[in-house]
């Protein structure tokens, strides 16, 4: 659902990499697999040194959350944690978990062409987002390129004030026609999730619970962002791995029965995961269409 790196960077490589998820850059500074490979290659180190020393919180266990991605919203009553766009501001007073589209384009973005994985008509789309081509994470030049485009929307979300961050879109390997794995994913997963622990930003793993505990234990994930864990029946799945900390969204237009129905079952697991119900488009609660429910 779309609204599912490298700290201390030196000035020179901040111009260079100034490219952001969010705004299309233009051609001079969208890195290529060469320029960003040769402008980050001694960089990972360091980046990896400050995650394993910086200090991390997770979202608070005992409060309710929302999931603000369409636009933001005067936070509920009893909601503690918020999740909002990195172009949104943080929720005054809430814990904030920042959205961050990490292995998909988000609309309107150009990439470099060599950054994205490429079909028989061009760049591969999303099938459920016409509008998102997925990152070509098959190769460590290219995902080094990625890991440093995606820093400046990381350092946006730490600059502002967020505590945690969601890289969306980690199972895109399951829309690439074959080009990527898992693995592949989990490499530039790594490479994000170090980036943020060196900012000092808890990370989620987004969805996918077919990679296990790999997420945690490989890539270094936090706690678990989940769509729909009861309506494909996987809550379990994310709690086996992260015990309390997981918080799940259900849509209102593919409940499995009625939202009581839904929150009796989620609140049966133990530990449960935080769950709200919302509607598909997540809109401000100020537009038509708007739906909150807290379980």
């Amino acid at each position: 659902m779309r609204p599912l790196l490298f700290a201390a960077l030196a000035t020179a490589a901040l111009v260079a990499l100034s490219g952001c998820a969010t705004a299309d850059p233009g051609p001079a500074s969208a890195p290529t697999v060469a320029s960003a490979d040769a402008a980050t290659t001694g960089l990972l180190a360091a980046d990896t040194t400050a995650a394993a020393t910086a200090t991390v919180t997770l979202p608070p266990v005992g409060t309710g959350f929302d999931y603000q991605l369409g636009g933001a919203s005067p936070v509920p009553a009893g909601v503690g944690i918020v999740v909002r766009d990195s172009t949104d501001e943080p929720a005054a007073g809430a814990y904030g978990v920042c959205y961050v589209n990490g292995f998909q384009t988000q609309p309107g973005e150009t990439w470099p062409d060599d950054l994205l994985v490429q079909g028989d008509d061009g760049p591969l789309v999303d099938p459920n987002w016409d509008d998102e081509h997925i990152l070509d994470t098959s190769t460590a030049a290219k995902r080094t390129a990625i890991a440093a485009r995606q820093a400046t929307a990381v350092d946006r979300c730490a600059d502002a004030g967020f505590q945690a961050v969601e890289f969306d879109n980690l199972d895109s390997w399951h829309r690439s026609a074959g080009a990527l794995d898992a693995d592949d994913a989990l490499a530039l997963a790594t490479l994000l999730v170090d980036h943020a622990h060196s900012r000092g930003l808890a990370v989620a793993q987004k969805n996918t619970t077919d990679i296990g505990s790999r997420g945690r234990d490989e890539a270094g994930f936090d706690f678990a962002i989940a769509e729909e864990c009861d309506r494909w029946k996987e809550c379990a799945d994310y709690t086996a791995v992260y015990g309390p900390h997981v918080l799940d969204v259900e849509y209102t237009d593919d409940l499995r029965g009625t939202a009581d129905e839904v929150c009796a079952r989620i609140l049966a697991l133990d530990p449960a995961p935080r769950a709200i119900v919302r509607d598909r488009d997540l809109v401000p609660s100020s537009e038509d269409g708007y739906a909150y429910a807290a379980c």
